[in-house]
C-alpha cells in the first residue's frame, strides 16, 4: 500500500501523538488533525505536538472533526491515502454528565470523516472504536463475534454507532474500514483522565485514591491493560491490511490478552513509583462501590488480530507502569 500521506485525527492525543511519531521516524508524511479541546491538561498535549514538530514530514491542522466544511477542505488540499481516525470524546465517566459532546465528537464528527472518505476516496480508513462495547458482557475473554447490543454507557453507545456506519458505508462505497475495540491503553505521557495516572496525581497531593470495588478483594475488577508500544505496533501492521473481501470492513480486539486485578496492579504502580522515587511509598486508599456506567472486567481474545497481522503484545505490566513512572517522576520534576 502507498502510506505516502496519512492523516491521524487526535494527533495531539495520547495514541495519535504515539503512531504519528513512529510513522515520521519512517519518512511518512502525517497531517495531524486536533482540536486541542481542554478535556484534560492541555500542557500535555502541546509538549506532545512539540515532539512531532520536530519531524519535517509533520503538518499541523488545528481543526475539530465535528466542523464539516473544514474536514472537507483537509481533505481536499492533502488527499491522504489513509485516515487514521483517533479524534474522539473520550471517557465512560464524563459521559453521563456530558452527554451532549459525545454525540457531537463522536457521533457527527465521524460521519464527517466518512463522509470525507467517500468525496475524497482513501486506500484505507481505520477508526477507534473501544472494549466499553462489550458491555457488562459475562462471558470472557471477549470476542469480536459477541453480542454487542447493551452498552452501559453512552460512550460505549457512540463506538457501537461508528462500526455501524463505518460498515455501511464500507458496504455503500467501498471504502476499506477497520475499527480497533482500544482496551485500556496506559503508558509514558498518557491520559490524565486513566486511573494509573490519577492515582499517581492524587499519591503527590497528598490525597487518598478512591478503588471502585467495594473492598471486594474475592471479586475484584479486572482491566486487560494494553502497553502504548503493543497498540502502535498494531495499528501499524493494520495499515497495511485493509479489508477486502465482501463488505470490506473489519473490526478487532486490540488488547493485552492478559487481564490484571485491579488491587494487584494498584500494588504494582506502588512499587514502580517506590523504584522511581528511591523511597517506599503507599497510596492511602479508599473503597467504593463501582460507578455506573463502570463494567466489571474487560479481556480481549485477540485471536483474530494475530491471524491477521500478527499481532501480539509483548510489555508485562511491571514493565509498562515502570516506564509511567519514570516517565511521570522526571515530566513533573518529583525527585
Amino acid at each position: 500500500m502507498n502510506k505516502k500521506c496519512l492523516a491521524i485525527t487526535g494527533a495531539a492525543g495520547f495514541i495519535g501523538s504515539n503512531l504519528s511519531k513512529t510513522l515520521l521516524k519512517q519518512g511518512i508524511k502525517v497531517i495531524g488533525i486536533d482540536n486541542l479541546n481542554d478535556y484534560y491538561d492541555v500542557n500535555l498535549k502541546y509538549s506532545r505536538l512539540e515532539e512531532l514538530k520536530k519531524h519535517k514530514g509533520f503538518t499541523f491542522v488545528k481543526a475539530d472533526i465535528s466542523d464539516k466544511e473544514k474536514m472537507m477542505e483537509i481533505f481536499e488540499e492533502y488527499r491522504p491515502n489513509v485516515v487514521v481516525n483517533l479524534a474522539a470524546q473520550a471517557g465512560v465517566r464524563y459521559s453521563i454528565e456530558n452527554p451532549d459532546v459525545y454525540i457531537e465528537s463522536n457521533i457527527n464528527g465521524f460521519f464527517n470523516i466518512l463522509e470525507a472518505c467517500r468525496h475524497y476516496p482513501v486506500d484505507h480508513l481505520v477508526y477507534a472504536s473501544s472494549s466499553s462495547v462489550y458491555g457488562a458482557n459475562k462471558k470472557v475473554p471477549f470476542e469480536e463475534t459477541d453480542f454487542v447490543d447493551t452498552p452501559v454507557s453512552l460512550y460505549a453507545a457512540t463506538k457501537k454507532s461508528n462500526e455501524l456506519m463505518a460498515h455501511t458505508y464500507s458496504h455503500l462505497y467501498n471504502i476499506p474500514a477497520t475499527g480497533l475495540r482500544f482496551f485500556t491503553v496506559y503508558g509514558p505521557a498518557g491520559r490524565p483522565d486513566m486511573a494509573y495516572f490519577g492515582f499517581t496525581d492524587k499519591f503527590f497531593n497528598d490525597e487518598a485514591i478512591k478503588i471502585f470495588n467495594n473492598g471486594d478483594f474475592d471479586n475484584d475488577l479486572y482491566r486487560d491493560f494494553t502497553y502504548i508500544d503493543d497498540i502502535v505496533n498494531g495499528i501499524e501492521k493494520l495499515i497495511e491490511h485493509p479489508p477486502t473481501e465482501g463488505v470490506p470492513h473489519k473490526v478487532y480486539n486490540i488488547g493485552n490478552n492478559n487481564p490484571e486485578k485491579l488491587m494487584h496492579f494498584i500494588t504494582t504502580l506502588e512499587k514502580c513509583l517506590s523504584k522511581s522515587l528511591g523511597r517506599e511509598i503507599e497510596f492511602k486508599k479508599e473503597f467504593e462501590p463501582i460507578k455506573p456506567g463502570d463494567v466489571p472486567r474487560t479481556y480481549a481474545s485477540t485471536e483474530q488480530l494475530q491471524q491477521a497481522v500478527g499481532f501480539k503484545p509483548e510489555t508485562p505490566i511491571e514493565e509498562g507502569l515502570q516506564k509511567f513512572t519514570d516517565w511521570y517522576v522526571e515530566y513533573y520534576n518529583k525527585k
